[in-house]
């Protein structure tokens, strides 16, 4: 790591003073396991660069699963003031609103046991996965301009899925102000086959167990009980979000002089948000994000499918539904009360989720005296926390929690460790069903690869940004 100085500000956040050309400081979340670990990672010094960035408002934040990134770390959280302040595809990320659906059943582990590996090959063969991998939707220009401007209620208008589905996701599944006309035909063209797969990397389908329950109340609130048999998917907006980000990103770097804005790294490349650039990547983000939801919806679907017909069950008997879905890698309009005044600022979350509280006018009914389910998936074959987001992450990270375990190996070096072993014999041997496109992918996402989840997850609850409800225990798990 550079020589940045740090001053530990209580036992789950450390402060990066301000310095130089920083305009707010940086403040990181982490106990000394966790801060240890960023001795070897560039992640501090992309909170520093970030704190560089014209408009940004209290702080340059990055959660306890901060590792380095395109431009802002991965775990980076910010916001900017409308008026003054930019918007970067880097603080997004690639995969535009790649994100977690959480779906529980009435199943219990007794129900699936002697049929887990015909569940796990059905599910394998039939929902598509891996890099550029094609779906069973062939989207007409006009579908699939209405799936960019109206996200998960396009799935559910088109039967995959039911209305309540809606409710219980972030945004009701479709952000305002998406613009199909904002996005490239090359975007277009990639995103047109690709609608109802799950993708490669890190994205992945787990059949679930809740193994522990933390917190009665909101577990039940969230509909959720010891022994239960849930399903998490993890997936974005694939290739079409991809390039959305590759073309604004050529596009701000092209016309980075033209701002006048001192960039510390040309992978922040920006815009002004009021300017028309600015404005035309937030409307083509969010035909990405509207996209993504609509996948997962379309995943979800074809899950709940797969499981009624390889368990012979009724839907009915199955029980499956959404507990919640939420995004990762966003950029937002959302209103904070900011020096005692209300105001509106644009929150880049980067690898990191929306944690509202209690009572927050954004959550659906049902959830309101829970807080919103706040959903972080481990490494391939850990499994899962539920979490509720709380009221001190609305005073100090913008609504914000962690989303994962966090890497603390590259691909190429995890795949340099995992050289003679076998890491589906592995997770077998633990209990953990795996299938996967490649061994490569497996090598890549092999668990060591990443943080220890629970490690990771103690940070934010202790520091009371999100509350532990649940931990969910993997026993299958399908990758690209």
């Amino acid at each position: 790591m550079s020589e940045i100085r740090m001053e530990r500000i209580d036992a789950n956040r450390v402060l990066i003073p301000r310095e130089g050309k920083m305009r707010v400081p940086g403040v990181i979340y982490a106990n000394d396991k966790i801060f240890t670990l960023l001795q070897n990672d560039e992640s501090a010094r992309q909170v520093v660069n970030v704190a560089c960035l014209p408009g940004i408002v209290k702080y340059s934040l990055a959660m306890p699963d901060v590792h380095w990134g395109y431009g802002f770390p991965i775990g980076g959280v910010a916001a900017f003031d409308l008026e003054e302040g930019i918007i970067s595809p880097g603080g997004v990320g690639y995969d535009i609103n790649c994100g977690c659906r959480l779906m529980a059943t009435n199943l219990t582990l007794g129900d699936i046991k002697d049929k887990l590996d015909n569940l796990t090959t059905a599910l394998y063969h039939g929902i598509p996965s891996g890099v550029g991998s094609k779906g069973f939707i062939k989207l007409s220009g006009t579908d699939q301009k209405k799936v960019l401007e109206e996200g998960s209620a396009w799935a559910v208008k088109k039967g995959f899925g039911l209305p309540q589905d809606l409710e219980a996701t972030e945004d009701h599944g479709t952000i305002q102000g998406a613009d199909p006309e904002q996005v490239s035909a090359r975007a277009l063209e990639r995103g047109r086959e690709q609608l109802g797969t799950l993708g490669s990397g890190n994205h992945f389908l787990e059949i679930e167990i809740v193994q522990e329950i933390f917190d009665e109340k909101a577990a039940a609130v969230f509909g959720l009980q010891k022994g239960q048999i849930a399903v998490m998917i993890h997936s974005g907006s694939r290739g079409l979000g991809y390039q959305v980000c590759d073309d604004y990103l050529a596009l701000m770097v092209k016309h980075a002089a033209e701002t006048g804005i001192d960039l510390p790294d040309r992978q922040l490349a920006c815009a002004y948000i009021k300017s028309p650039r600015g404005q035309n990547y937030l409307a083509a983000m969010a035909a990405a994000a509207n996209y993504a939801w609509a996948n997962r919806q379309i995943l979800m679907h074809l899950t709940r499918e797969i499981f009624e017909k390889t368990l012979r069950i009724s839907p009915r008997d199955l029980g499956m539904r959404l507990v919640y879905d939420v995004c990762h890698n966003i950029a937002k309009i959302e209103s904070f009360v900011i020096d005692g005044k209300t105001k509106k600022l644009c929150v880049h979350r980067k690898g990191a989720t929306r944690s509202y509280p209690a009572g927050h006018e954004a959550l659906p009914a049902s959830y309101k005296s829970a807080g919103q389910p706040v959903l972080i998936p481990g490494d391939m074959g850990t499994g899962s926390f539920v979490l509720a987001g709380q009221e001190k992450a609305i005073e100090e990270t913008f609504g914000s929690a962690c989303h994962g375990a966090g890497r603390v190996m590259s691909r190429t070096q995890a795949t340099k460790a995992s050289q003679g072993r076998s890491i589906a014999k592995e997770l077998a041997d633990k209990g953990v069903l795996v299938m996967a496109g490649s061994k490569g992918t497996l090598k890549e996402e092999m668990p060591e690869a990443y943080k220890n989840l629970q490690d990771v997850v103690q940070v934010v609850h202790d520091a009371g940004i999100a509350k532990k409800v649940a931990r969910l225990k993997s026993v299958s798990c399908i990758k690209g």
